[in-house]
């Protein structure tokens, strides 16, 4: 097949086009509220998936627990009311509420996918995450989801 500078200019119109349809598509608009926070609370942002199975509010806990084991930062962390966060609430939180965070590694709940014996940390540092084995022990903090209806 030869190709000429006809069918180029062609195909570069039809491209052209579908570029200008595409950056004249609104976006839908999601409208967050703010959920009701309890005392020393920290609201921290959204979590919305592009395929829309994720939509929830990520609340923050007060409260902070030193040197445990990952089961035992599970353990606590439901005391309170909350769970660890996964890995992506994770970087969300390096990004937005760092200065509420030490310099150290946190827990995450994301088990390692190859090792049942890891378990995934978020760096506060540098934001780096890295696995480590659940019976070392790291700091944690706990959030709560709230659903985006």
């Amino acid at each position: 097949m030869r190709i000429t500078l006809e069918d180029i200019q062609s195909e570069q119109k039809k491209l052209a086009e579908m570029i200008s349809a595409f950056e004249k598509q609104e976006t839908f608009p999601i409208n967050i509220q703010v959920p009701q926070l309890d005392d020393d609370e920290k609201f921290v942002g959204a979590v919305i998936s592009a395929d829309g199975s994720r939509r929830h509010c990520l609340i923050l806990l007060p409260g902070n627990k030193e040197y445990s084991t990952w089961l035992g930062a599970m353990a606590w962390a439901q005391s309170i009311g909350g769970e660890l966060p996964d890995r992506v609430e994770s970087a969300l939180l390096f990004a937005t509420m760092k200065h509420e965070f030490g310099n150290g590694y946190y827990w995450t709940r994301d088990q390692h996918a190859d090792y049942d014996t890891y378990a995934w940390l978020q760096g506060f540092g540098f934001g780096f995450q890295q696995d480590s084995n659940k019976g070392n022990e790291w700091n944690a903090r706990a959030i709560r989801r709230v659903i985006i209806q």
